[in-house]
């Protein structure tokens, strides 16, 4: 079986940087443009600590704009980042925007808190004019449909660059699912029908690539493994997961050739994602396989591959969100209540985040998995405690895509020990409240956790993929 990927994964988020003034002050204020450059200069050595940073320099007419905007085009820009050095007219930032083809970072960077006021002079006031020309900019922008952001501060304002960063990364987790290819293994589980995903919508709304997968593409994978890539990879296995000496060695040996078959699935189709079902029939190797991916998914999930079960697609792509911020983002759903201490029991059999666990991840030997064909070696851990987030892609009444997201608490406290991720979670002082407002929003029963609260983080990523976020309290 043929692989259609190149093997090969995108890079660092790109970032597009110019600074627009108006020609007709440089000579009229010597100086001025001297002093627009050396900010755009601090810009460009910032932003190049979160990606790769694509710079136009000053853009000060219509002209120079068009110019600017197809260059940003050709390098494939992600995002934007539009310097309002002084005043401009909205007839030179809108071409470039226009041509590009991406998200813009409105950024207004005055050289200091504030100007000496006595002894400000004409070109003192412009420096600080770069707030003259956005709302004349913001508005061409909004009645064209385009998406942007405004930020503005100062050069000594730390929490400006902080929200700058974070628009960064969060291009870059925009980027990841943008220019990312996921597979689809198998099938949705059945009757699950919030599962279904329309990848014609997927694909046109974000860019993403789906690839569709048999359990043949993986069986021929894991029965080419040699004996020595599996000892190579024992190490790792005892590493990353508690508890390996309580598996039989049999499990854990079949666990690591499956594991191994999976790096060479994602490798061979450069896949930045997995969602999976296979129901299997009895007593078949591809039953013996499609029970055994556990281990092999959360290696893969740890590596910002994530493995979503039961063939959710749309969560394995919340997932990926999640890692791409820096949260982790692993595979989870709601359980149960806890009224007596209001907070939520959730959890999910099959693979996890290694990097949200509260110490090493467990591996457990089970003889049969609850709702699913076979048995075999699972993994349990739980949340560390703390802030944590949920997030949920999910489709609305017209198909279109839309992001749900909820700030939380990892709680301590026991868990179930049934060799499946458990987490004691709490969304404010009454889960039913919680519970009746996120149902009324159309959710799937999935969603991707991860550490801290990220509520300003997702509601970036949804600006730059132009999606709906709603945020339930």
């Amino acid at each position: 079986m043929q692989a259609a990927g190149n093997g090969q994964r995108e890079g660092n988020v790109r970032i597009g940087l110019f600074a627009v003034g108006l020609a007709a002050y440089w000579s009229q204020f010597p100086g001025l443009q001297a002093d627009i450059e050396r900010r755009l200069r601090e810009i460009e050595r910032r932003l190049g600590q979160w990606g790769e940073v694509v710079s136009a320099g000053i853009v000060d007419t219509p002209v120079a704009g068009t110019a600017a905007g197809e260059q940003f085009a050709e390098q494939r820009v992600d995002v934007l980042v539009c310097f309002t050095g002084t005043y401009a007219t909205s007839s030179i930032a809108l071409p470039v925007v226009q041509r590009a083809g991406a998200p813009l970072i409105v950024l207004h960077l005055q050289p200091a808190a504030a100007m000496e006021y006595a002894a400000a002079d004409t070109s003192t006031v412009l420096a600080y004019a770069g707030l003259c020309g956005i709302p004349e900019l913001t508005g061409i922008l909004q009645r064209t449909g385009k998406q942007f952001a405004v930020i503005s501060g100062h050069l000594h304002d730390t929490g400006m660059w902080d929200e700058l960063g974070g628009w960064c990364r969060a291009a870059q987790a925009a980027r990841a699912v943008r220019s990312g290819r996921f597979g689809m293994l198998g099938q949705t589980y059945p009757g699950m029908l919030d599962m279904a995903t329309d990848f014609e919508r997927v694909s046109a709304t974000l860019g993403t690539h789906i690839e569709l997968m048999e359990i043949g593409d993986l069986q021929e994978r894991v029965d080419a493994v040699p004996d020595a890539e599996v000892t190579a990879l024992m190490p790792v296995l005892h590493e990353t997961f508690a508890g390996t000496d309580g598996v039989s060695q049999e499990g854990l040996h079949w666990s690591a050739q499956v594991a191994a078959g999976l790096q060479r699935l994602a490798a061979d189709f450069a896949l930045d994602g997995l969602a999976y079902y296979v129901r299997g029939i009895p007593g078949t190797r591809s039953e013996m396989i499609a029970s055994n991916m556990i281990v092999g998914n959360t290696l893969l999930t740890s590596q910002g591959i994530p493995g979503a079960g039961e063939g959710d697609l749309k969560t394995a792509m919340a997932m990926k969100i999640m890692h791409e911020l820096g949260a982790g983002g692993s595979f989870t759903e709601f359980l149960a209540m806890d009224f007596a201490q209001s907070f939520f029991l959730m959890g999910h059999d099959g693979p996890c985040h290694p990097a949200i666990a509260d110490g090493r991840v467990q591996a457990k030997e089970l003889s049969v998995f609850h709702g699913k064909a076979g048995g075999g070696v699972s993994v349990q851990m739980r949340a560390k405690p703390g802030p944590v987030t949920i997030l949920c892609l999910t489709q609305g009444q017209q198909g279109e895509l839309r992001m749900l997201v909820a700030e939380g608490e990892s709680l301590e406290g026991p868990v179930p020990d049934i060799g499946n991720s458990c987490h004691r979670l709490r969304f404010g002082d009454d889960p039913a409240v919680f519970m009746e407002r996120w149902c009324a929003e159309g959710p799937t029963h999935h969603v991707a956790l991860g550490l801290g609260h990220m509520m300003r983080d997702v509601q970036r990523v949804g600006m730059l993929l132009g999606l709906e976020v709603v945020q339930v309290r």
